[in-house]
């Protein structure tokens, strides 16, 4: 069900990874993505791999999120691994028949590449499970203010920003529940055919839309009956501050990273 998708979801909890500073889990989250680009064989996503699920065990994050978090991109994964599979040319062939030939370059190739998305997904998944959507704002937000010299409106798109993934799961909830809506009426969802799932979407997707509308429109209420007008002059409930853990965690992984480019250096490809 689409309820089952964890994009966008926030888990309270009292575990270190959830004590860090929201804008040091940032800087890990990009380092982690230039990290597992940076890796050029499985050895250097398995160090990458083993650490970020040392992060959810620390988090205290049921490892079934992990399943959770890959569940809308399966086709995207699965999408990557066929494209490498059958247009990579090598020179070992490993199956070939009539037109199909998969060599062994193309095997590794897409089998590299479908851990490389997985992992990432994983890793950055993790950062808002453990981090509130206020948090992440105003971690954004101090991240991104040396633009404020170039008056650029950084409380407005960190504003943005948070908004749109809260949205998230709010609008996958309420697709389930339309979805359960219109077949309880007679909708027939699960219609073969590629013109017949399209027509099947129609009674979902009109009143997503409305929905979706009628909630910006209340947000946009709600927010001036609370007169907000911005970031200029706004305080704040919990303020950031870095903790000796936070440079403790940078440093560590700083040192993953490093390891991944050592054995860059020795192993290579």
């Amino acid at each position: 069900m689409l309820k089952d998708i964890t994009i966008g979801q926030y888990f309270p909890g009292d575990s270190v990874i959830h004590r860090l500073d929201a804008r040091f889990k940032i800087i890990f989250s990009i380092i982690a993505a230039v990290m597992l680009f940076t890796a050029q064989n499985f050895i250097g996503l398995g160090v990458a791999a083993v650490f970020i699920l040392m992060c959810y065990a620390a988090s205290g994050i049921q490892f079934r999120m992990i399943l959770k978090s890959l569940k809308p991109i399966i086709p995207l994964i699965i999408f990557t691994g066929v494209l490498n599979l059958f247009f990579i040319k090598g020179e070992e062939i490993l199956f070939s028949w009539q037109f199909i030939t998969i060599y062994t370059e193309g095997a590794k190739t897409s089998a590299f590449m479908m851990t490389r998305i997985i992992t990432l997904i994983v890793g950055m998944s993790l950062l808002t499970y453990t981090s509130s959507p206020i948090m992440l704002t105003d971690a954004i937000e101090s991240l991104l203010s040396p633009l404020k010299k170039l008056r650029f409106p950084v409380h407005e798109l960190a504003m943005m920003m948070m908004i749109a993934l809260r949205f998230i799961p709010l609008l996958i909830e309420e697709t389930d529940k339309i979805m359960m809506a219109q077949k309880a009426r007679g909708a027939n969802l699960d219609a073969k055919g590629l013109i017949k799932k399209a027509k099947a979407l129609i009674p979902i997707l009109i009143p997503l839309f409305i929905s979706a509308f009628k909630r910006a429109n209340e947000l946009a209420l709600a927010m001036e009956c609370r007169c907000y007008r911005g970031g200029e002059g706004r305080t704040r409930l919990k303020k950031l501050k870095a903790s000796v853990i936070d440079f403790f965690a940078f440093g560590l992984v700083l040192c993953v990273f490093g390891l991944i480019i050592m054995n860059n250096i020795v192993f290579g490809k």
